[in-house]
Parts: C-alpha cells; structure tokens; sequence
C-alpha cells in the first residue's frame, strides 16, 4: 500500500497504521515534521526498518529543508518516482 501523507502535524495513528512494506510519501507541510530534531526521529527510524518512507525534493525546497536535516534512510523522491510508485500500488491511502 502507498500512504500519501499530507498532514501536518501527524497524527501517531497514522504513523501506527503503516504496515510492513507499505511506502509513504510524505508532501506539503508535513515534511517539516521528518527533521533529525524532531519529535517522530524515533517513530520514524522505526518505520524505517519495515517500510520505504519517502519525501518530495520540490516540497523540501521550498520549505529550505537540507537532505542532511532529515531522519537518516528517508528517500528523497522526484514527481516522476512519485508517479511510478502511484503506478505500482494498487492501494493508496491519503492523509489529510
């Protein structure tokens, strides 16, 4: 299953909802909640061990957000990556 994630801030049940396997992209707004600093770090090192969560490059840009600012082992993603993995699960869950 894809989670697009849009919510910001993110509801821990959300976060407690992503199964093993399931990729997450997270958009808009809620990428300032995956910095190093941030209180979901250790929530979200965690899904990282059964999970590919990712993070749009545009919506960091614009945010001014640096890679090495993010949880470590989140993929940085562009709208072509987003499309294929929109094109490879059947399931899509949005958040918002």
């Amino acid at each position: 299953m894809l989670h697009l994630i849009f919510q910001s801030p993110i509801d821990a049940a959300i976060l407690e909802r992503i199964a093993t396997g399931d990729e997450v992209v997270f958009l808009e707004n809620s990428v300032l909640r995956l910095l190093q600093k941030g209180s979901l770090n250790d929530s979200l090192a965690q899904l990282l061990l059964q999970s590919r969560l990712c993070v749009l490059a545009e919506d960091l840009e614009v945010r001014g957000i640096a890679m090495d600012e993010l949880v470590n082992g989140i993929d940085v993603i562009d709208y072509a990556e987003l499309v294929d993995l929109t094109v490879n699960n059947p399931l899509i869950q949005t958040w918002s």
